[in-house]
């Protein structure tokens, strides 16, 4: 496995839920941190936690929903770093149920793209460039094995959008050092898988790290964290 000691990590969504988990596994590894949450409030206990350990932690607060904020989290990312080796894109939000099924506003798919798929992307598209040019870098896209579920259309349509951008810009990375990947958490009882689904969100890990941790250059691929329970 790879050793990321002292790689600068940006890590999206780290407040929480599975973020959390990645967070603390990410440390636990000896990485230099970038956690993003909607408010540096949010990751304050987190950080203190991490610098206790003699770390190196940042904490960063931005909107997703917010084009400006998403370019802004980068260019600060990209400052404290120098260059960020590994991008997490854990963030996301999930479109309201819908009994109905054609009732999804328009409104829901604008949000939910924004923040599910827009901003995801652009995170990459800024990191990518430094990453191919050092030769190294590992980003992780979270997305979601949801499907026959179209109340949650808008939710599901966003992270399909964000598996096509992965998987048309992955045999552009071939032979740079670079990989970009997939990574299905499953069906966790987080704030957003609620707490009638079926895994603990520990259960994520140590699966969530396999896309960051491979040295075999396997870029493009679909990885299920619940395979490596």
């Amino acid at each position: 496995m790879l050793d990321i000691s002292g790689k600068w990590v940006l890590l999206t969504g780290a407040s929480r839920g599975i973020g959390r988990q990645v967070a603390g596994a990410l440390a636990d590894r000896g990485c230099r941190l970038i956690l993003h949450s909607r408010k540096r409030e949010h990751t304050a206990a987190l950080v203190a936690q991490f610098q206790a350990s003699g770390l190196t932690v940042h904490a960063l607060e931005a909107e997703l929903s917010e084009q400006e904020q998403v370019i802004a989290l980068a260019e600060e990312a990209l400052r404290i770093s120098g260059g960020i080796d590994i991008l997490y894109n854990d963030a996301a939000i999930q479109s309201p149920w819908h009994e109905d099924l054609f009732t999804t506003e328009l409104d829901e798919y604008r949000l939910s793209f924004q923040v599910n798929t827009i901003a995801p992307i652009t995170l990459c598209n800024l990191m990518l460039p430094g990453m191919i040019a050092r030769k190294f870098g590992r980003v992780v896209n979270v997305t979601s094995g949801i499907k026959d579920q179209p109340q949650l259309m808008a939710y599901a349509a966003s992270k399909a959008a964000l598996d096509k951008y992965v998987y048309d810009m992955a045999p552009h990375l071939e032979g740079t050092g670079v990989t970009m990947n997939l990574l299905d958490p499953g069906w966790l009882r987080t704030d957003l898988g609620g707490p009638q689904a079926p895994n603990a969100v520990e259960s994520v890990l140590p699966g969530a790290l396999v896309p960051v941790l491979l040295e075999d250059g396997t870029c493009g691929k679909w990885f299920s964290a619940q395979e490596y329970r």
